[in-house]
């Protein structure tokens, strides 16, 4: 039972460490003016994918200095996922291997 949990919570980590790089991509091709946000499906997804990683990104953007026009955040934001996910990983298998 811990074991799907544990698996469930390291899809759920994949899958927002996938929203985070789509989200980066997506602000650095809006600002290099190669999509617009006139088109009404970008600007709606540009929202929809702000408002998910606003969140995660507010607590790291109080830690971090100013960087002028760099945002570090979504970097420090996928470092943390990745810990979590060997963290997770690691207890996953050590829990396997004491079953057999």
């Amino acid at each position: 039972m811990l074991h799907a949990l544990i698996q469930v919570l390291l899809m759920l980590l994949w899958l927002l460490g996938l929203v985070i790089v789509v989200q980066a991509i997506l602000s650095w091709l809006v600002a290099f003016n190669v999509i617009n946000t006139y088109n009404d499906f970008v600007r709606t997804l540009l929202y929809a994918l702000d408002r998910i990683t606003a969140p995660i990104y507010r607590p790291i953007r109080k830690i971090l200095p100013d960087f002028g026009g760099l945002d570090f955040s979504p970097l420090v934001a996928l470092v943390v996922i990745w810990a979590l996910q060997t963290f997770l990983g690691d207890i996953s298998t050590q829990m396997l291997i004491a079953s057999y």
